[in-house]
């Protein structure tokens, strides 16, 4: 079977820790693995690091961690947003899990909630303290990121496309166009792009996607994302190993289309 050029990032959460199903998760096609750190603790997270890079070794795969921070959030319930009393993109509790970070060596660090390059450079300088190279990954969340795109893009090492927090600072009408602006950018200063957020959400619960699902990973290929990511339908879902098997059809029927991916480092 072929494999997709671009890549599929899988959230490790409690549906998908173990060893067999992380297993699963690279056979269908997982390429990079997201752990959320605005959930679960440290000791879990490491178990989580030693899950996957056993199962890549046994594989003979290399899957990269990305280290997402949680950024200043604030919590409501089982949903949460942005703390807009937040003086600073990183919080103590960023702090303490680039601590984290640094000793598991992970391969890319995700910043949530970006407003600006100096986001960017701040945390990069962060890293440097704690003697981390990993690769940036930009979320671009909030409306004032749209109004600082280009300048978070040249200091960025990727993007990402965080639909589900943009989606609460603009009219979700306007979320395909500001995607697809994002990474023509994206792909115009060599950068890679990944799309986020309720890609196949319907397989939280039912084994296969709706219609308009799969037309929305394929769009995301076809517009010229290079990574496409899960986030509960494969964190906390029913079906994560199936969700993966989809994503990667979806992707090796959009590249038939002409987009050639700027691969992650």
């Amino acid at each position: 079977m072929a494999h997709s050029i671009a890549q599929i990032v899988a959230t490790i959460g409690p549906a998908s820790r173990s060893k067999e199903i992380v297993a699963k998760l690279i056979e269908n096609g997982m390429d990079m693995a997201r752990l959320n750190f605005s959930w679960g603790t440290h000791e879990e997270h490491a178990a989580d690091i030693v899950t996957i890079r056993e199962a890549a070794k046994n594989a003979g795969r290399r899957i990269p961690i990305i280290q997402d921070l949680s950024g200043p959030r604030a919590q409501d319930g089982a949903t949460h947003h942005f703390d807009e009393n937040a003086t600073t993109d990183l919080t103590e509790k960023d702090l303490r899990d680039l601590d984290f970070g640094a000793k598991q060596q992970v391969d890319y660090v995700a910043l949530s909630f970006v407003g600006n390059a100096d986001d960017v450079t701040n945390l990069r300088h962060e890293m440097e303290t704690r003697n981390m190279h990993a690769p940036i990954i930009a979320k671009i969340e909030r409306t004032i990121a749209l109004k600082n795109l280009d300048s978070i893009i040249a200091v960025a090492d990727g993007i990402m496309v965080a639909r589900g927090d943009l989606g609460n600072e603009v009219p979700l009408e306007q979320i395909p166009f500001i995607q697809e602006n994002i990474i023509k950018k994206s792909n115009a200063a060599g950068k890679p792009v990944i799309v986020a957020t309720q890609m196949l959400l319907s397989m939280v619960e039912n084994p296969i996607p709706t219609r308009a699902e799969v037309t929305d990973v394929a769009f995301a290929i076809v517009c010229g994302a290079d990574a496409v990511m899960l986030s509960e339908e494969s964190a906390a879902g029913k079906h994560p190993a199936e969700a993966v098997a989809m994503m990667e059809k979806i992707i090796v029927e959009a590249e038939r289309h002409d987009h050639t991916p700027h691969p992650f480092a």
